[in-house]
């Protein structure tokens, strides 16, 4: 896998660690960094070694946000320049989105404005107790738009009306009870606890975890209730069908383990 100029990327035991790496400003991201990320995502992707995907942050903090240069230049760029960058903005946040791998985010230490666009898209996300995210944008006078989507489907609207219109700091589990994130823990305890998440995804068959992912897609943002009863009818017909399918039920019924857990 090539080098990246903000990234640093791990592959080890089917676990793919994107690691965010400008740690002396705290992982703010530029536009170099949305590009890397973009593109490493869409490469992760099509891997069939990778299994399981972590998003995290070197150095002290997760991710704090724009990097102050980079929005120095912005403020600077025309309406047609700002909306390319945003553009891209929206594409990175996508690519997690729609990796479909499971993705993990593992945050620690800071988690500001944009950042919390990069731990919505993934699939989970867990921090530790003192963490702290914030929703700032509006302290600038601009709005988190491009996160809204991930954030919004995370916390919900009204959470995410109080969390963005006041733009106020909350920690760990308070980010864990706004569903922000799905866990919060002792930083002692982290660790444990994704390993142990993990093992629950490799635990899984790939492409079943795929099919799920799409699956929730569909039904999430593309189909409404009526289309599908259909849709999920044929989903699970074409699962049952397929070898992994045949070969999970066939592992259940006679009490063995499935060959993606040998």
């Amino acid at each position: 896998m090539k080098a990246y100029a903000t990234l640093e990327i791990q592959i080890s035991d089917q676990t793919a660690t994107v690691g965010l790496n400008r740690p002396q400003i705290h992982n703010a991201f530029n536009e170099v960094m949305i590009s890397e990320v973009l593109e490493i995502f869409t490469e992760i992707g099509k891997r069939d070694d990778i299994r399981v995907v972590l998003l995290r942050g070197r150095g002290k903090s997760f991710c704090a946000g724009a990097d102050l240069n980079w929005m120095r230049d912005v403020a600077k760029y025309s309406y047609e320049q700002n909306y390319k960058e945003s553009l891209q903005l929206s594409e990175c946040f996508y690519a997690i989105y729609n990796c479909p791998k499971p993705t993990i985010a593992v945050v620690h230490g800071a988690a500001i404005g944009g950042a919390n666009g990069l731990l919505a898209a993934c699939d989970m996300a867990i921090c530790d107790d003192e963490t702290v995210f914030s929703l700032s944008e509006v302290k600038i006078g601009i709005v988190p738009a491009c996160i809204s989507p991930y954030v919004i489907k995370r916390v919900g609207e009204y959470g995410a009306r109080e969390l963005m219109l006041t733009g106020k700091r909350i920690k760990g589990k308070e980010a864990e009870h706004f569903r922000l994130v799905n866990k919060s823990l002792p930083a002692n305890a982290l660790e444990n606890y994704l390993n142990d998440l993990i093992a629950l995804l490799m635990s899984s068959d790939p492409k079943a975890m795929t099919h799920c992912k799409n699956l929730i897609d569909e039904v999430c943002n593309k189909i409404d209730l009526e289309e599908a009863l259909s849709f999920t009818a044929r989903i699970i017909a074409e699962i049952r069908a397929s070898e992994e399918g045949q070969e999970g039920m066939a592992a259940f019924l006679e009490k063995r383990k499935a060959k993606w857990n040998l």
